[in-house]
């Protein structure tokens, strides 16, 4: 079979831009917009849906929405990623139904954020709740068989990290752009509205995240590539041989710890700089654009720091400098110094851990794929990566309950209010407990057997020669 060429990989990766368009949209903006703050209200936004914490006196209908769609995304990414593994398209097992999810994908994103009524409404409840379950239906049709095809189209070490290279640069490229409504709606605001002015943006990255999202599915012929055999195995039997791996079950340990302490810092990142640092919100982009665009420029030199130290001490390397920019954050409350001067800080020492755990756990994961699929004679690559993105939504879930439990301590929480009221005292303890999550995730991948799954791949690869 052919080696895709370095062209042909960034095309790929292209498709994870698209995708990462969507998702980021989602992260930014699903809890933003229709939770409005008491100066967006101001400024002209509609309360969509009741606000506060009205659900048992601690959930808020957002939190319940979010709640049901996670567990609704638990049970479609075995069964997409099934569904793939047993495909016999003539076309292949991934291309298919990336083409198919991409333009249903990009319409619901937006329809998401046009609830129907212009004030508080069940109605808006029930087409927040159906649209939410769409998009995370077809972002695991397009995502799941995308990401079963880094192992199948990485022949070779090299290959699966230039490959995972660039889909991370995308995925943070996807990401940024995602933000840009900050920047972009306040000049349509005096002309559509509120509401408009942001829905305007987010059909503008909706389009682009959809081209970006067909590219590969049009411009790559998978069967070029890819020569490998169904699965014949049902869903949940192949989810269960998957957790059955004993590398795998240690990534995907490991792999919680890390999404928990990522999105701990993610999610506190604008309240550790509006609390913590005192500085404007603006600061938040600011930092994050700054940490992504020196995160890039280490990205080349991972490769070759892999080919010398390999990939699991350099992940635990990543745990290790993202825990240290954690406790630097942690410190804020200790240590008087100037806001901007930690803000900069912390993005120094966390971008070079961020380059390595953006790039090479996907390379693990397609690295224990293979070796299973050497042993067992099963091709479920699309399980793998399902699995693997079930581990980060675990890690994400519990992450976004951590934090708001732990962000208002010290504080007293309005039950009728869209605001989370963090105090200085609370973000400190979500630094530590990121701090611990990012520790327990280095001494968890340290069980990892990275020499028993090289070994099994170079031994099939000296066979077949």
């Amino acid at each position: 079979m052919k080696r895709l060429t370095k062209k042909q990989m960034i095309i790929f990766a292209i498709g994870q831009l698209g995708w990462s368009m969507l998702s980021g949209l989602i992260t930014a903006w699903f809890v933003t917009f229709y939770l409005p703050t008491a100066k967006d209200l101001k400024d002209g936004a509609t309360q969509f849906i009741t606000p506060g914490l009205v659900v048992f006196g601690f959930l808020t209908i957002l939190g319940i929405i979010t709640a049901i769609s996670r567990i609704f995304d638990a049970v479609t990414d075995p069964l997409i990623a099934n569904l793939s593994d047993k495909s016999t398209n003539k076309r292949g097992r991934r291309i298919p139904f990336m083409q198919k999810a991409a333009i249903p994908l990009s319409v619901i994103t937006v329809l998401l954020f046009c609830a129907p009524v212009d004030k508080i409404s069940s109605i808006n409840v029930v087409w927040i709740l159906v649209f939410i379950l769409l998009f995370y239906l077809f972002m695991t049709m397009y995502c799941t068989p995308y990401n079963a095809l880094i192992s199948e189209f990485g022949k070779t070490q090299d290959d699966r990290m230039f490959i995972s290279t660039a889909i991370s640069l995308t995925f943070f490229a996807g990401t940024l752009v995602a933000y840009t409504p900050f920047l972009f709606a306040g000049m349509l605001r005096g002309a559509v509205g509120f509401n408009w002015s942001y829905r305007i943006c987010f059909i503008v990255i909706a389009v682009f995240a959809c081209i970006a999202m067909l590219i590969p599915t049009f411009l790559l012929n998978e069967k070029e590539f890819v020569d490998t055999k169904p699965s014949n195995t049902n869903a949940f039997k192949s989810l269960a041989a998957t957790f059955k791996n004993r590398d795998f079950r240690v990534f995907a340990g490991s792999d919680i710890m890390y999404w928990i302490g990522l999105t701990l810092f993610q999610t506190g990142l604008p309240f550790f700089v509006k609390v913590s640092m005192n500085l404007d919100e603006s600061y938040t982009m600011i930092f994050m654009g700054g940490m992504t665009v020196l995160s890039a420029v280490f990205y080349p030199f991972v490769s070759g720091l892999v080919k010398k130290f390999g990939k699991k001490s350099l992940t635990i390397t990543g745990f290790l400098g993202l825990s240290l920019a954690y406790l630097i954050t942690a410190m804020i409350r200790y240590i008087s110094l100037p806001g901007v001067i930690y803000g900069v800080l912390i993005c120094v020492v966390a971008a070079f851990p961020m380059a390595l755990l953006g790039i090479i756990p996907q390379s693990i994961v397609a690295d224990i794929s293979e070796a299973d699929g050497i042993e067992t004679g099963e091709n479920r690559e699309g399980m793998f990566f399902a699995a693997r993105t079930f581990a980060m939504k675990w890690g994400q879930s519990i992450a976004m309950l951590v934090f708001t439990s732990l962000a208002i301590i010290g504080t007293k929480q309005d039950k009728t209010s869209n605001e989370i009221t963090a105090s200085k005292l609370g973000l400190t303890f979500v630094a530590f407990v990121a701090v611990a999550f990012c520790v327990l995730g280095a001494i968890i991948l340290a069980l990892y057997n990275e020499k028993k799954i090289m070994n099994t791949i170079d031994k099939s690869k000296t066979d077949s020669e």
